[in-house]
């Protein structure tokens, strides 16, 4: 398994590893990533590597077979061998608009308290999918609610229980679409707001900002139907 990196501390951005494999598809495998692979919604992390005597462009991450990542160069050049050491280099801030819009889409399932149904976040917008006959009466509303949370400065952290707990308490898991992430029988979970002043509890294996004052601006775009049922809305950031 790659050691995630990421997990730990979103703010990393470059750190040394070791080259472990290559894929059949020219993908590299380090035995640790600050890359964060594509998933949940959230785009794979680009930037490079640099090693002694050559450096390569890393395009995206995916995850790979045994929990691993998997780095994609963004040109068919020669791959750093197995066992090389390297420098990972994030594309720090295009990383840092995927934690803001993450974070703020989270803010969203809170003022709109309705299932997920799926979701996409992008480099300074991003849009969540909810279960939702009628579309929302009042943007402005919304839009103010949202922003009054950026404003408050909550702290965003998180936590990881065993599987059984989150089983026993499934209102947790707001998105339908995505499975909750799992490892070694733990489910990560990340909190908005601390003690009293928390807002937003929910299983989530992606990159966050660690307060919601990092955010900035939330500006509620386009809704659209989906569906009989499905309501898409939109935001955007400053």
């Amino acid at each position: 398994m790659t050691d995630l990196l990421f997990r730990e501390d979103a703010y990393l951005r470059d750190a040394p590893a070791r080259v472990v494999a290559h894929t059949d598809e020219g993908g590299i495998v380090l035995d640790a990533s600050i890359f964060y692979p594509t998933g949940g919604g959230q785009p794979g992390d680009s930037g490079r590597l640099d090693w002694s005597g050559g450096g390569l462009a890393i395009a995206t991450a995916v995850k790979g077979e045994g929990g691993t990542v998997v780095l994609v160069p963004a040109e068919p050049l020669p791959l750093p061998r197995v066992g090389t050491q390297v420098m990972q280099v994030l594309d720090w801030e295009r990383r840092h608009r995927h934690m803001r819009v993450h974070t703020a889409l989270h803010l969203l399932s809170v003022v709109i308290p309705l299932p997920v149904t799926g979701g996409q976040i992008g480099a300074g917008s991003g849009r969540l999918d909810f279960a939702m006959p009628q579309p929302p009466e009042d943007r402005e509303a919304l839009e103010e609610a949202l922003n009054a949370l950026v404003d408050r400065d909550l702290v965003v952290s998180s936590d990881w229980i065993e599987a059984e707990v989150l089983e026993a308490h499934p209102e947790l898991i707001k998105t339908m679409s995505v499975s909750p992430p799992r490892g070694e029988g733990k489910v990560r979970l990340v909190r908005i707001g601390q003690g009293g002043d928390q807002v937003d509890l929910q299983p989530c294996g992606g990159t966050h900002v660690a307060r919601t004052g990092e955010i900035g601006r939330i500006r509620l775009g386009k809704i659209e139907n989906k569906g009989k049922q499905n309501r898409r809305v939109n935001i955007s950031l400053d």
